[in-house]
């Protein structure tokens, strides 16, 4: 009979500890509505939508690094060794050494900030338009695949430094 005794009173012991533990998750309160509260609970309990924000990757590193600023795209413009391979996008700028992007898929945009930019030679597969800025204006440059285009102070009249800002490629 002691096993007996022993049984009912681990029981009594497992029945008061889930007690406590179901009064602690719920906090004490009886739910009024089974249906509504557990799908309120599931809903609430949901993570987050991730969201893309189309931010580049490692911008912060490459600014630290190379001293560009990478700000958002699409992922099929990023930046490259220059030695890694041939038929890459060059930004030819009087700020930095040649400054190389690989270019992917049918169409791709990139936003950064490159000073100083006078010319680019268009990756081996895709035609470019580049925007560029010079004080308050902005102007737009075409540039052909696998060939070199003068743009910024290279193509001004005033011979004017520009900002390389957006990258637009097409197939």
């Amino acid at each position: 009979m002691k096993s007996r005794s022993a049984v009912m009173r681990i029981l009594g012991t497992a029945a008061a500890a889930g007690a406590l533990a179901w009064a602690a998750v719920t906090g004490g309160q009886p739910e009024t509505s089974v249906q509504g509260a557990s799908a309120e609970a599931v809903a609430d309990a949901a993570p987050d939508y991730a969201v893309e924000n189309y931010a580049y990757p490692n911008a912060d590193k490459i600014l630290a690094e190379k001293n560009i600023v990478l700000k958002r795209g699409d992922g099929r413009i990023v930046l490259a060794d220059c030695a890694s391979e041939t038929g890459l996008m060059e930004v030819w700028a009087r700020s930095q050494d040649r400054i190389c992007f690989k270019v992917t898929g049918n169409s791709g945009w990139l936003t950064l900030e490159i000073p100083s930019v006078y010319g680019i030679k268009g990756s081996v597969d895709q035609t470019a338009e580049v925007d560029m800025t010079v004080g308050t204006e902005e102007k737009s440059f075409d540039v052909d695949k696998n060939s070199y285009t003068a743009v910024g102070e290279s193509a001004d009249e005033q011979g004017r430094e520009h900002m390389l800002v957006e990258i637009r490629t097409a197939k």
